[in-house]
């Protein structure tokens, strides 16, 4: 046996050094200055520190740091400082040595950004939701002083979503909630766009595992078609470009599954009907040092010659180019086979800053320090350092504003004397008062867009002039929130709303204390905890806001229920699950209704088991809570929440408020899986679309009803210039029921879409 151990260890050994040698490889064959020795140094370092210590999967815990090393020299382009910190960056966490040990070793900067990532190594989340808000503040703030920082906390999350199989599932669906709810977008932010790119398809592949595999399989399936097509189309395009007379190279570029399956949910459309799946990307080189701009336009011309192309979807990212650096030419061309192709024409050094973001423009000089080069990163983070000036008092809110910056869809709006300002896609009117002063925005009543009267809610459109209207009488309202966009305006009306609430608040609370006083009660976390139950809230603020603002009065029937002597006449609500299931007979929602009443929620203990799923069945259905956000039925993807009561919520997991959970609450997630045997009842909605003629509506209900034997609760059906479109609401078991029955109305003559809203 000893033996057999021996044997393992060595041969581990043995892939240790490979894997090493392989990161020194790639070092020494990048551009920077050759500094092998500290990273050596580093590894028997690292290698020392966690000897003895094992991941789940088995292999040794150095191969964890050399892994995410290997990631930040090759995928990033890092240098010695980072490779350096990459290696160490789990020593001062999971070890007895401390940074003063790093740094007496290896020098200041290599400790200083250990230190950043010690500080954030748990994940951006912890077990309580403060906590998390300030974890998440530190990874801002570590930001700013050295960007490489939560660079090679992206790689260590990376490398952790390739290795994720070896974890339970509930911590899989926490793990992929947070890659693709934090780290997915900050990637993209800083231009990362292979790394954000695989970041979300292993997510997608954890969370959603059937779907990914089904998306795979039809992209397997039309590889051929699109090699095809690719050939068809670039062989002209190549002769243009021979004649030219550039260097380039050419390549296709196909959609990603998770990019793909957001667009078929968004659209309401079926695979076979997403039309860009295939690009093609055109990467030159310059003819001379400063022509890479003008040669972009010259090659678009010559494409155009070629191909007609598409007057909507023309896009230069050279004169405004985005704000992670992206800069390149995007033209959407007819190819000869009727299809329409979107071209994307680069230079090598655009290519370069596409595939490996900020990192690629940065200079390096005494060994890995970065110029102060990085304008549009440090505005982004300006933006992000304004909103931490004032940050949300609850994790969820402030983990959304911070997110609402993430993105990089943008427009340029214009100032009255001509400045051109950046804005995110979707801004209105009052992002951009904000934009310019919190005062302005506060102040704001409306605005002229393109010297138009528009109101504060107008969303704003890449190319608009836009003027702020202000007056001193307005003041900061608390609908404002529902029409913003942006981080920095949702953040500074937030600010005002609680500096304004805070004295309702204050009223509130004296109103209650008076009530009590006059009732001899006192003021106890179990008394609070029981208004707050009864009236909806979340916590006692919550309670003393709506009570300061009128929403609440205290009353004698409130005081009985204080006491426990009678619940509140009229305000009882649905239990639990059955509130979504008003299609279940009478008699039968009786009886669950007193299974229910009698048997209560499920409430997770102390000695509960995390790592075990949790199944669904008839008999326990009613134990658990099914919230308003989503409406899951057998055969979706489901994962289970401990709220706040220790009872367990059931979600999608696409569902948006899962996302946050997930993001935020990872420590309370769980797998849930489905047992259900077609005993129940579960309402869905088909949506349908075609050409209009008499006896369509006859066609579908005899589909459904004689020859399906399905029970119809509603068809929706309006009709526009020969073009119908409705909506059909049936009762179904699970999500095989559904797609039979889409399979059998897509039979229908003239019935040109049938989809499924989830």
């Amino acid at each position: 046996m000893d033996t057999n151990k021996d044997a393992i260890q060595i041969d581990w050994e043995k892939k240790v050094d490979e894997k090493f040698e392989e990161l020194l490889s790639v070092y020494t064959s990048s551009r920077h200055r050759k500094k092998v020795d500290i990273i050596a140094k580093a590894f028997n370092f690292a290698r020392q520190a966690h000897k003895g210590v094992r991941r789940l999967s088995g292999e040794p815990y150095i191969m964890h740091p050399i892994a995410v090393a290997l990631i930040a020299c090759k995928e990033i382009g890092l240098g010695s400082t980072s490779i350096c910190a990459a290696l160490l960056h789990d020593v001062v966490e999971d070890t007895d040595y401390t940074t003063e040990d790093i740094e007496n070793m290896f020098g200041p900067k290599i400790a200083q950004i250990v230190e950043g990532l010690t500080k954030i190594s748990g994940g951006i989340f912890g077990d309580k939701a403060s906590a998390q808000a300030e974890n998440f503040k530190k990874l801002l703030l570590t930001m700013s002083d050295d960007i490489r920082v939560v660079l090679i906390k992206i790689c260590d999350r990376l490398h952790n979503m390739r290795t994720l199989q070896s974890q339970p599932a509930n911590k899989q669906y926490k793990i992929a909630g947070e890659t693709l709810y934090i780290y997915a977008p900050i990637a993209n932010r800083l231009g990362l766009n292979k790394i954000k790119t695989e970041l979300e398809d292993l997510s997608f592949r954890y969370e959603h595992p059937e779907v990914y595999e089904t998306i795979q399989r039809e992209l397997a399936s039309t590889q051929e078609k699109r090699e095809q097509l690719f050939a068809n189309f670039t062989d002209p395009i190549k002769k243009e470009l021979d004649e030219m007379g550039y260097k380039y190279e050419i390549k296709a570029r196909v959609k990603s599954p998770y990019s793909i399956w957001c667009k078929m949910q968004s659209k309401h459309l079926p695979f076979s009907e997403i039309f860009d799946i295939l690009a093609v990307r055109i990467i030159f080189e310059p003819k001379t040092e400063d022509s890479e701009n003008i040669d972009c336009f010259n090659i678009y011309l010559r494409l155009t010659q070629l191909y007609k192309s598409h007057p909507e979807r023309f896009r230069d990212w050279i004169a405004h180019p985005k704000a992670n650096g992206y800069k390149a030419l995007h033209v959407t061309l007819m190819s000869k086979q009727g299809k329409w192709i979107e071209v994307q024409i680069r230079s090598k050094e655009m290519n370069e800053v596409a595939e490996h973001g900020f990192a690629a423009h940065w200079k390096y000089k005494n060994g890995d320090e970065i110029t102060e080069d990085e304008d549009e990163l440090n505005e982004w983070l300006k933006t992000i350092k304004e909103i931490l000036d004032d940050p949300q008092p609850d994790a969820m809110d402030f983990l959304d504003a911070i997110k609402l910056n993430l993105f990089s869809s943008e427009i340029f709006v214009f100032t009255p004397k001509g400045e051109i300002k950046t804005m995110p896609a979707g801004c209105t009117a009052l992002d951009f008062a904000f934009q310019i002063h919190t005062f302005i925005g506060s102040h704001c009543i409306g605005a002229k867009v393109n010297h138009k009267l528009v109101p504060l809610s107008h969303k704003l459109q890449s190319g608009d002039q836009v003027e702020i209207i202000t007056s001193k009488s307005q003041y900061v309202q608390s609908s404002w929130v529902n029409f913003v966009s942006t981080a920095k305006a949702k953040a500074k009306i937030m600010a005002i709303l609680r500096r304004n609430g805070r004295e309702i608040q204050k009223k509130g609370e004296e109103i209650f204390s008076e009530w009590l006083k006059s009732n001899k009660l006192e003021m106890t976390t179990s008394i609070l905890d029981k208004m707050c139950e009864v009236y909806d809230m979340h916590k006692p603020d919550s309670f003393f806001l709506a009570l300061g603002e009128g929403k609440i009065k205290l009353d004698d029937s409130t005081l009985a229920l204080v006491n426990g002597k009678k619940k509140k006449s009229g305000k009882g609500r649905q239990k639990g699950w059955l509130k979504y299931l008003p299609f279940i007979g009478h008699d039968k929602k009786e009886e669950l209704q007193a299974e229910s009443t009698s048997q209560g929620y499920f409430i997770v203990g102390k000695d509960f088991n995390k790592k075990k799923p949790v199944y669904i069945s008839e008999s326990n259905i009613n134990q658990y809570v099914f919230p308003r956000c989503c409406h899951p039925i057998p055969g979706d993807d489901i994962l289970g929440y401990i709220d706040n009561r220790n009872r367990i919520e059931i979600h999608k997991r696409a569902c948006p408020v899962a996302a946050r959970l997930k993001a935020s609450y990872g420590n309370r997630i769980l797998d849930a899986k489905w047992d259900m045997h077609k005993l129940l009842n579960f309402e869905a909605t088909i949506h349908i679309k075609g050409i209009d003629r008499k006896g369509m509506l006859l066609d579908l209900s005899r589909v459904l009803s004689q020859q399906l034997d399905i029970y119809i609760r509603r068809i929706t059906i309006s009709t526009d210039n020969g073009i119908f479109d409705g909506t059909i609401e049936i009762r179904v078991h699970d999500r095989d029921d559904v797609k039979v029955i889409m399979e059998n109305i897509k039979k229908i003559d003239d019935l040109q879409e049938v989809l499924q809203i989830m």
